[in-house]
């Protein structure tokens, strides 16, 4: 089922996720939806809190991506990224690795809002799957950049909260304006 993606100004996007004990039937079905809504909106990752759950739960999927290139390694072996894909991270543990890099982003919570954020080239990742089996794998490139923005959202740190002060003051009538509509919107029900 595709869910409603929360926008900017609903609380539960600066929530920290809490930890999942058990995949649960439920967790399952959240998983799959997840799945479907990410899809639905062309996005490459999708965090608990963006559809209303703040759970230390992500899932993601940069398959077709061809204009930026991702790298996986697992036990210092190259992998292929699409074969490792789709991804759900759950409880996952991030070290950030490499130089600095800068590269644009967006978020399905900041419709047409995006800017270049600057984030670690590569991560190294421990989480469980779906299945509860613990993994860990090292990611560079795209990949790195997007568990990146999506582990942010599970400790609810925002892509604009990592926006250069220009880039913010540039964007923030766009802002402004998607929270007061978000905060308006929950207001009325």
């Amino acid at each position: 089922m595709v869910l409603t993606v929360v926008k900017f100004g609903d609380p539960v996007l600066r929530r920290k996720g809490a930890r999942i004990e058990s995949i649960t039937p439920e967790v399952r079905q959240l998983i799959a939806d997840m799945f479907e809504t990410m899809h639905a909106a062309k996005g490459v990752g999708l965090a608990a809190q963006q559809v209303g759950h703040a759970l230390q739960l992500t899932v993601l999927d940069i398959r077709g991506i061809r204009d930026r290139q991702s790298q996986l390694w697992f036990d210092r072996q190259p992998a292929d990224t699409e074969s490792f894909m789709p991804l759900v991270l759950i409880n996952p543990l991030v070290r950030p690795l490499g130089e600095l890099v800068s590269g644009p982003e967006g978020c399905l919570s900041f419709p047409h809002i995006y800017s270049e954020i600057v984030r670690t080239a590569e991560v190294e990742v421990t989480a469980q799957n779906e299945r509860s089996e613990t993994y860990s794998f090292r990611a560079g490139g795209l990949l790195a950049r997007a568990i990146q923005h999506e582990v942010d959202h599970l400790n609810g740190i925002l892509f604009i909260d990592r926006m250069d002060t220009t880039s913010r003051e540039d964007l923030k009538f766009e802002i402004d304006e998607l929270q007061a509509g978000t905060r308006a919107a929950l207001t009325r029900r």
